[in-house]
């Protein structure tokens, strides 16, 4: 049991004294010019430091239907280990970062409201989740760095006291407008465009106030108002409301715009004896507090039209307007986020034109690739999370697969299954269809994603099948329970509003049903012949025979020791399995003699795993020759002798070691497959 002084060690070991120190850092004006001096990029705006922040992370190129991608490292969530990561949205992504790389650069898309548009569980709250999150963290670095200011205040009594600046505003806006432009040459000499610091807008009322009285007092000695400045460094939190803000709409009875831009303090009017004294006003509204960051707008469409005329000024003018004073400065990111039928709205709404003219819409769909969407449920529900039950094979892989079919438009292509489709998409090659062929599909229907099922139906799903009676009782979750339940919750699924949808979401769910069928039969038939000395023993006979039918010679058999000719039959029963036909044997059998000869030029050996196709032909091959040997129908009745047994409890351990079953799961698949066999020799004999 741990003592107190293992514990307190603990906590001292874990914690960051002079991180600590170094994020409260304290200092002059003077100081700060000289850091600023040194170090420009501490006075960025707030568009430069979200772009700055994801680029921290890095990021990679690659390419996908001959479309070049950048999936930028930041929204993997790297900072919490993934927790938020964003799974095949690179395309919606990319538009993002591109919005703040202009806006970063001052080409006019920092005057505008980034509004994330999408069907509902699409990752629209993740990504700005992630943005503020990243933010937090990155002010906590040196390259993220960033300062605000305070005053020394003396009362009456001479007594010395500090009062914050309520909108944590950059201390380059204490420069004089009349010297900015001198000093701003000065910084900016030798930095490049898009890093070049820039001083926009005033002091907030309460700064400038306090400035001018100084200055007063002063008589106009700026150093000497200086004095009275200390300038901070700047650690945003959305907790402790710096530089970050969220606001959600309410009851439109109950909304009021000073929750945007701040209110009148009524119990300071008496102290300053007005309340147009800015010392008597709260600057704390959402828009006041998100300055030098980020403020999100949650379903922003949603907002009373009072307060978007708000984010009118806010977004076009950077400016905001609280009750009783002038206009203020403001700097920050504003992003919203809405569904589409609200959108809609706001397209048909003709008062709101200036609100859609100041909008740039980025479109967030849900993924239409499978091997995207099945990370999102393994993020959730892997084997590093569950523990204690075992998740069979293929059910994550079997709900997400019906939920991309769901989100599908049906191939106008004759003959192409909606199935095959996925499977396109997916990066699985189909005879016939080449990369541009497949991008054609794509782009015949471009608004695939945004609609179908939503990746928060599923994550219920399985949590419900989770805690069903079942899962408990055998610790295991397989395909079959979880269909049944997805299936069973589309009776009562609050967004399908039709019964046609719910009716095609149903057989959508079959098409489902029936690959996995064909999924395990084929894992099953690789278990049976995972026999590697006799699939070895097999390629070398048709190897043996293949060259010698390319040559024209016989092959000595090897019990008789007499020369004979090719075996013909043993060759075709190969090639049968992976369907080349008749009229083109001739030329896959000297594709393989071709491919060998390739290999042996480079000085590698020719191995059965080294050509797909060959591998796959041989293991069906194998399969179809010992299935009769390890009796499957038997397995259905139950009625199994010892040899058999042995055979099965071979193929059930392969079916662990290589493809993730347990002893349960494995026994309930092999049972499975043995009734699919044993329901197709029963219709062939019919």
């Amino acid at each position: 049991m741990a003592d107190k002084r293992t514990l307190l060690s603990l906590i001292d070991q874990n914690f960051d004294q002079k991180r600590f120190l170094s994020q409260h850092w304290e200092g002059s004006f003077e100081e700060y010019l000289q850091l600023v001096a040194e170090k420009p990029w501490v006075a960025r705006n707030a568009f430069q430091r979200v772009y700055d922040m994801i680029m921290h992370f890095g990021s990679e190129r690659y390419s996908y239907l001959k479309e070049d991608y950048i999936r930028y490292h930041f929204f993997s969530d790297p900072i919490d280990n993934g927790r938020d990561a964003i799974f095949g949205l690179d395309r919606a992504l990319m538009q993002l970062v591109d919005f703040l790389k202009s806006a970063a650069h001052g080409y006019g898309t920092d005057r505008r409201i980034l509004l994330l548009h999408g069907p509902v569980g699409s990752s629209k709250s993740t990504i700005v989740r992630l943005l503020k999150k990243g933010l937090e963290y990155y002010s906590t670095l040196d390259e993220g760095a960033l300062f605000t200011f305070a005053w020394k205040l003396e009362d009456e009594g001479g007594a010395v006291s500090t009062a914050p600046c309520p909108m944590h505003e950059e201390p380059l806006k204490l420069v004089p407008s009349e010297a900015r432009e001198k000093v701003l040459e000065a910084l900016n000499a030798d930095l490049p465009e898009g890093r070049q610091v820039r001083i926009e807008g005033d002091l907030d009322p309460f700064c400038r106030r306090q400035f001018n009285d100084l200055l007063l007092r002063y008589e106009g000695d700026w150093r000497r108002v200086m004095d009275h400045v200390v300038v901070r460094r700047l650690v945003l939190s959305e907790k402790d409301r710096r530089g970050i803000g969220t606001f959600q709409p309410k009851d439109e009875k109950n909304q009021d715009s000073t929750e945007l831009t701040g209110d009148i303090n009524y119990r300071k009017i008496a102290e300053y004896g007005s309340d147009s004294d800015p010392r008597a006003f709260n600057f704390d509204g959402e828009l006041n507090i998100a300055n030098r960051g980020l403020v999100e707008f949650i379903e922003v469409l949603k907002l009373d039209v009072a307060f978007l005329y708000d984010l009118l000024g806010a977004s076009q003018e950077h400016v905001i307007k609280p009750k009783k004073f002038a206009q203020t400065s403001i700097d920050e990111v504003i992003i919203g986020h809405t569904n589409e039928p609200e959108y809609k709205k706001l397209q048909s709404n003709e008062l709101m034109e200036a609100f859609r003219d100041r909008t740039i819409k980025i479109d967030v769909p849900y993924n239409t690739r499978l091997s995207d969407e099945i990370r999102i449920y393994e993020k959730d529900f892997g084997r590093e999370r569950i523990r204690g039950i075992h998740i069979a094979p293929h059910t994550i892989e079997v709900a997400a697969m019906w939920a991309v079919l769901t989100r599908l438009e049906q191939p106008k292509k004759a003959g192409l299954t909606l199935l095959q489709k996925l499977k396109l998409y997916n990066g699985k090659s189909l005879p016939g269809f080449t990369e541009d062929s497949v991008k054609e599909l794509r782009d015949e229907a471009p608004r695939e994603g945004m609609q179908g099922i939503s990746p928060r139906y599923i994550q219920d799903k399985i949590s419900n099948c989770l805690v069903s009676d079942q899962a408990m009782q055998d610790r295991a979750v397989n395909p079959f329970m979880l269909l049944n339940e997805l299936e069973n919750g589309l009776s009562h699924h609050s967004l399908i509003s039709d019964e046609e949808t719910r009716k095609r979401y149903r057989e959508l769910l079959n098409v489902v049903r029936e690959e996995y069928e064909d999924i395990v039969k084929t894992e099953v038939q690789r278990a049976i012949s995972a026999d590697e000395d006799a699939i070895k023993r097999l390629c070398a006979n048709y190897i043996e025979n293949v060259r010698a039918y390319t040559q024209h010679e016989k092959v000595r058999n090897k019990y008789t020791g007499k020369d004979e000719e090719p075996d013909e039959r043993l060759m075709r029963s190969i090639e049968e399995k992976i369907d080349v036909p008749d009229s083109r044997k001739d030329d896959f059998r000297q594709e393989i003699m071709n491919y060998i000869g390739a290999l042996a030029l480079d000085g590698k050996k020719f191995e059965y795993h080294t050509n797909a196709r060959l591998q796959k032909a041989l293991e069906l091959k194998l399969f179809e020759d010992q299935r009769d040997t390890i009796k499957l129908k038997n397995v259905v009745s139950g009625v199994v002798d010892d040899e058999t047994q042995a055979k099965i409890d071979v193929v059930k351990q392969r079916l662990i070691k290589y493809f993730g079953y347990n002893e349960t799961s494995a026994t309930d698949v092999l049972n499975y497959v043995a009734s699919i066999f044993a329901r197709g020799d029963s219709k062939q004999e019919d």
